[in-house]
């Protein structure tokens, strides 16, 4: 019989709000961020652009559990556009597929055009993407001259407004739901003004509760390794459940979490009377539960100890 592998590293658990630097994939930074932590297991929670920089949280170990609700949360952006230049991938990293030499756009011209993208917006995933057709992410297509169909895919925008602007270029801010391309928004735009329009910088300012005062730097990171060794960068993780803090909580007595970790529903007072809720054992952290149709509350992702 074969042997089963075991995995290297350690086992431990939590989440880096990594502040992404520019010029990097998303798994590279993973990868790097794993490597520091010695940890065994990691995931991201969907990916950034090599050119764009800002809030990226990782989970380790145990808080990958959790990545989906960072992954399917609301995001906020902001993006500095360059107006009379379009590409094929609505940023700098493009091949030039149009310009516009001679044209005068207006800081009133940019606003007004920015309240047609408020709302729940129809939006078309550009080539450049990492939407996968038939197992394939579209960017690698794209590299390969391929051309997709694709289908536009409903998005929200809660806000979205110009904060600086200049001849040729604006910053704009906008706050999202997940799956907005804010690089499309830009090539729109741009379409709209009728002078073409491609981002130059791209930053992430939010991701779920995560914002810029919780990120920490791979800088930072190994300067703490170097200081303190393992406990010290230990120290820079955030608790798996901070990701979910928006679900009700839960707290059980240890018998009663014992039924929860076999994987039977419980009867519990005060429960919501829908949806999913974040389980504690005497105030610590075991998984995530939802409620069944019965009033009880039922094992949905538990955390292993």
């Amino acid at each position: 019989m074969a042997r089963r592998r075991q995995k290297k590293g350690r086992n431990i658990s939590g989440i880096v709000v990594l502040d992404k630097a520019p010029g990097i994939s998303s798994n590279g930074a993973l990868q790097e961020v794993k490597r520091l932590f010695e940890a065994n297991k990691a995931g991201h929670t969907g990916s950034l652009d090599p050119l764009a920089t800002g809030v990226l949280p990782l989970c380790l170990g145990e808080a990958t559990k959790v990545s989906q609700f960072l992954l399917n949360s609301d995001k906020a952006y902001r993006a500095r556009l360059q107006f009379g230049v379009r590409t094929d991938s609505g940023d700098s990293e493009g091949e030039v597929i149009e310009s516009c030499d001679d044209f005068e756009v207006t800081a009133k011209q940019v606003e007004e055009a920015l309240t047609q993208f408020e709302g729940e917006i129809d939006q078309l995933p550009p080539m450049h993407s990492a939407l996968k057709v038939n197992g394939e992410p579209l960017y690698k297509k794209a590299r390969k001259g391929e051309w997709v169909e694709r289908e536009t895919r409903k998005v929200k925008i809660y806000r979205i407004e110009m904060s600086a602007f200049a001849t040729d270029q604006a910053e704009i801010e906008v706050a999202c739901s997940k799956g907005t391309y804010i690089r499309t928004i830009a090539d729109d735009l741009g379409q709209i003004l009728g002078c073409g329009a491609h981002i130059v910088a791209l930053r992430r300012t939010q991701a779920g509760v995560f914002t810029e005062a919780d990120c920490v730097s791979v800088d930072t990171l190994r300067r703490c390794k170097e200081a303190g060794g393992l406990e010290a960068i230990d120290s820079q993780l955030v608790a798996m459940d901070k990701a979910i803090g928006d679900l009700p909580e839960v707290n059980l007595p240890s018998i009663t979490a014992s039924h929860i970790k076999n994987g039977q529903p419980v009867i519990v007072r005060h429960l919501p009377e829908e949806g999913l809720v974040r389980l504690y054992e005497e105030e610590r952290f075991i998984g995530i539960g939802c409620i069944d149709d019965d009033g009880r509350v039922a094992p949905k992702r538990l955390i292993v100890s």
